[in-house]
């Protein structure tokens, strides 16, 4: 008989504008799902994108977020929970002062981007606004795990 164990502290990361938490990776869970979490500041919106390898879904903790998808834009608040299939381009975007919420990819593999395009953080806070970023680099990263990066922050979906 087996039993299940604690997986360690997640160390915190700056990923994009975002600080960031891996806290179940796909070698955890036999590749099925990966667990993140995130916190952004206010405005935050990351690159239009799509992952054509796992669906996304978010679950807000604390604060409010809008997700882009498709022609759909929702938003969604502490408790609610929204899947972004594979195959859709979506981006989201912090409305509120602060939001945290977790990602649940299914299959795993973007907890690894995740953790190749992030640098450790030297404090448990969001980055400051203005860090340099190397689109390029992150969409060759990106593309590795099956995400393309269709268009810079603040790039809607078509028909949103």
């Amino acid at each position: 008989m087996s039993t299940a164990t604690a997986a360690p502290a997640a160390h915190p990361l700056w990923f994009l504008d975002n600080l960031a938490y891996v806290h179940v990776a796909g070698n955890q869970s036999g590749e099925s799902f990966s667990l993140s979490e995130l916190v952004g500041a206010r405005g935050n919106m990351p690159p239009l994108h799509v992952h054509h390898r796992d669906d996304e879904t978010f679950y807000v903790i604390d604060g409010e977020v809008t997700l882009f998808y498709g022609d759909h834009e929702v938003s969604i608040s502490p408790g609610q929970a929204l899947l972004a299939p594979r195959d859709i381009p979506h981006t989201y975007r912090v409305d509120s002062d602060r939001a945290r919420w977790l990602v649940i990819n299914s299959p795993s593999g973007f907890e690894q981007f995740l953790l190749e395009a992030s640098e450790p953080a030297p404090s448990a806070d969001v980055p400051p606004q203005g860090r340099p970023a190397d689109p390029q680099a992150l969409a060759q990263a990106a593309a590795v795990y099956g995400i393309e990066i269709l268009g810079p922050p603040g790039t809607l979906p078509t028909g949103t």
